[in-house]
Formats: C-alpha cells, structure tokens, sequence
C-alpha cells in the first residue's frame, strides 16, 4: 500500500518539533519536519510559554510537511507537557500571555489552597500528587493576583489544546491532561465543579473532556490556506506527553502491572499501568498521583525531577566557558568517583534554581557531605540520585498495587543516556529496557492512525511500537553497592 501520512505536534520543556509518522500498514517510520527551541520567558518578575511564537513555528512545520508530502497526510495532533493552560474570552481571545509552571507565585499558591480546602478533600476530588506546578495551584494564584483574567474567561484549554483549537477550532479538553489539573475526579470521571466552587473558581468555562483519538474536525480554511493542508483531519492523542509516551511502550504484557515505565526526559515519570486508580490514604501519604490513560486505564505515577538537574547544571557550566556537550558531560560522570555526594532530586531548591550547582553544592553541605568538585562530579551526583530516588518510588508503586515489578521500560530522550539507564538497573535490581527514545511522537501517532482504522487496539499499537524502535537491555550489577548507596539515600529524605 501507499504509505499514510500522520503528523505529530510535540512539545517538550526544551524544544518543539512537528514529526512525519509515514505508516506502511505494519510499521511506523518517523521523519523530523521542523525542529524549534522552547522554553520559559521571563517577563517582569514572572515566567511564560511565548505561545504565539510556538504557534507560528508550528505552522512553518506544517507548511513544509504538506509541501513534502501532500495528498498522503490524513491527521495532525498535538501532545504536549500536563498542567499548563490559556483563557479565551467569548470573542475567541487570548486573555493574557500563559504562564509556566515554575512561575514563582504558585509556590505561595499552594499555601493559600490548603487553607481553604484540606488536602484529603482536593485528594478525593483528584486523585493527583500535590505540587506547586499544579494546574489547580496556578487557578488560585490567578484569582488572587489577576481575577479580571478569570473573570473574563469563557473557556479554559490546556497547551495541546489550545493547539487543536488553533488547527480546527474545537474546544475541548482531551482526558489525559485533564486529569493532570487536580480538580479532575478520578473515579467519576468529570470535573470536580465542587471542589472548584469551594476555592473562589469558576466552572463555567471548562469545556467538554474527550478521549484520546477523538476526531475534532478538519483544520479550519485559513490553517489550509496558509499551511496547504487540505482535508486533513484534527485527532487528539493522548495530549500529555507522557500519556502519549505510555502508549508507545513496546510491552505485550498489557492490563498486567509487573512492568513499570519510566518516561525519562525534563521530568522523569516513573508508573505502573492500572485498570482504576488507587486514591487511598496511604496513596496520598505517598504522593502519588492518578492520570488517566488510554482505553480506560490510569497511569498511578510519581513525578521525579529528572534530567532538569543535569539540563541546568549543563547551562551553568556553559555560562561559565565549561562543558556544554551532554555527551562529554556523560562521560566525566562515568570517570567521576561513585557515590560521593548525594542528594534528593525532589528537593524544592531544584525547582526554579538560578544556578543548578551551586544548589546542589548547598544541598551537600548542609547534609554533611563533600561537595562536588568538577563538571564530572557534579553530573554523577545528579544521575546517581535519580537512580536511587526511582528505586525508592518503586518500592511505593509495589506496594500500593500489590504486585512486583520484574521489568521497568525507560521511553523519551534520557533513554539516550546509558550511564543513568545502567545505574537505574544498578540501584532498582530489576532489568531495564530503553526504547524507544521517540515513544511520545511514536504513541502519538499510532494513536491517530488507529483513529483512522488502521490499527485495532493498544496491544496491537504497542506490537507496531516495538517493532518500529531500537531496544536495549541494561542488567543490575554491582547490587551491594547500590543497596549501601540506598541506605545513605534514605537518610537524606524528610
């Protein structure tokens, strides 16, 4: 058959990019179209997404992919990261220019929302982990420092999104990036209109939330006329990149949880794939959360830091005429010495830090620990931790679902990383498998591609998925070490 066109939107905390999925009826082989930076723009004492910057680069994207590959496109669909969102007024305009989740001012937020509602009561009415980059923190931020804005809003989308209004027009909230707001309900599956109440926000303006492949229509004349996709169709994915990202795990074990996945990159996720959520009180203790996924099943989940550590101590060390090339960095860590400063990955000062090292220099001495001395040292610190902070949520997934993880799937860019994939199988003790490394475009498009008939279901996407990507198996060694490392690891936590 005449290979099918598919094209992918998808944004990272780094870069953005639109991607051709060229589809010859078994397999799925990607072609990058158009590659642009992102990330936060200070503005004032606040940070932003400059959307409309993204938008324009992703209709030159477009506008190459249909001058490359014309009549074959059948769909288009965006994912993005969870939590971030605009407000269009009535009028169909974009009230204010969109904040990033490290914006400072959710930090205070979160404080403001717990006196006013318990933490047992949003955790009932979510199922979500509590963080300050929460779209819920960021509402209440809103209210108390903007209400015109919320005031005059007449509808709320998230990023991809808002992205599919652009291309179509449709108005509408696809699941998975619903349920990383915090006041989506986790059982009932609706809006969590009481909770919203409670809190001063309103609910008018929350669209319809519809599933992953859902077909919202062909983009508008004017996207045609000035990109020349013609006919081609709007499909929402599964719109949180990591949602994408899960379905593109190469497993056949599908519904069972004794494998994991790690979507590695900015952030890592680390998950197990479930048929329901679990929302108990130990749950919450944990601080885990519930997003919803494809077909049904929900992803219980912890947000770690991730590369972010390692992206900013890179940025640091290149303002400082140091080594800029991750590749370099990698291998400086793996000659470092093993083991000699630790610290949690989770710990707030790493959120937004203004210089990365010095954060984690601070980090090391108030813990009694050398601080890193090089480039090297500091990187090792960084992925060392990650790895000992994915053993540790791994114990709390184990025991909230009740089964043992045998095998942990490690999809997104830092499956690139082979220092810190071996030192995840090192302090896990489970074997890790990397790939593939495109997962969330590749979950992405498969998705539309099933939306268009071409592909029957999830075990079916993930067969495709497996067979489309370049697999490597990483085995844990040197056990007695890491399980020493561990117990070290364990006294820094709170």
């Amino acid at each position: 058959m005449a290979e099918q066109c598919f094209l992918g939107i998808d944004l990272g905390g780094e870069s953005g990019r639109v991607m051709a999925g060229l589809w010859n009826g078994e397999r799925m082989r990607l072609e990058e179209v158009h590659r642009f930076p992102n990330g936060a723009l200070a503005l004032g004492d606040s940070l932003r997404w400059d959307l409309l910057r993204l938008w324009s680069e992703i209709e030159s994207g477009l506008t190459i992919a249909a001058q490359r590959f014309g009549d074959s496109i059948v769909s288009v669909g965006a994912d993005t990261w969870g939590v971030d969102f605009v407000l269009l007024s009535k009028s169909g305009e974009l009230l204010g220019q969109p904040r990033h989740y490290r914006d400072p001012r959710n930090l205070i937020a979160v404080e403001s929302m717990l006196q006013r509602v318990s933490r047992e009561e949003i955790w009932a009415a979510s199922g979500i982990q509590f963080m300050p980059i929460n779209t819920l923190p960021q509402l209440v931020a809103m209210r108390e420092h903007n209400p015109e804005l919320l005031d005059a809003a007449d509808c709320f989308l998230m990023i991809p999104d808002f992205l599919h209004w652009c291309l179509c027009g449709a108005k509408a909230v696809e699941l998975t990036n619903a349920t990383t707001t915090q006041f989506f309900h986790p059982t009932q599956r609706r809006w969590s209109h009481e909770l919203l109440a409670k809190l001063g926000l309103p609910t008018a303006m929350l669209p319809e939330v519809v599933q992953p492949g859902t077909d919202l229509g062909a983009v508008t004349t004017a996207v045609a006329n000035r990109t020349g996709l013609r006919g081609v169709r709007t499909i929402a994915p599964a719109t949180h990149d990591t949602g994408s990202a899960v379905v593109a795990v190469p497993t056949q074990r599908t519904g069972q949880a004794n494998w994991a996945y790690l979507s590695s990159g900015t952030w890592s996720l680390l998950g197990l794939e479930l048929p329901q959520p679990i929302v108990s009180p130990r749950a919450l203790e944990l601080n885990v959360t519930n997003e919803g996924g494809v077909d049904g099943t929900y992803r219980l989940l912890k947000n770690i830091m991730g590369l972010w550590l390692v992206q900013q101590c890179r940025r640091a060390f290149e303002k400082r005429g140091g080594t800029a090339d991750y590749a370099e960095l990698v291998r400086l860590a793996e000659a470092a010495p093993a083991f000699r400063s630790l610290v949690d990955p989770d710990d707030p000062r790493f959120l937004s830090p203004a210089d990365m090292p010095a954060a984690i220099a601070d980090a090391c001495r108030e813990t009694g620990q050398p601080v890193p001395e090089s480039e090297g040292q500091f990187v090792r610190c960084a992925l060392e931790s990650l790895a000992l902070k994915y053993a540790k949520v791994l114990g709390w997934l184990e025991e909230l679902s009740g089964r043992r993880v045998e095998v942990i799937h490690v999809v997104g860019g830092g499956g690139r990383n082979a220092l810190l994939n071996q030192f995840t199988a090192n302090a896990t003790g489970r074997t890790v498998l990397t790939g593939p490394v495109e997962a969330t475009v590749i979950g992405n498009l498969l998705v539309q591609a099933r939306a268009a008939g071409e592909i029957g279901s999830l075990a079916e996407i993930r067969r495709i998925s497996g067979a489309s990507a370049e697999m490597q198996e990483f085995r844990p060694l040197q056990i007695a070490a890491w399980q020493e490392a561990a117990e070290r690891f364990a006294r820094l936590q709170p």
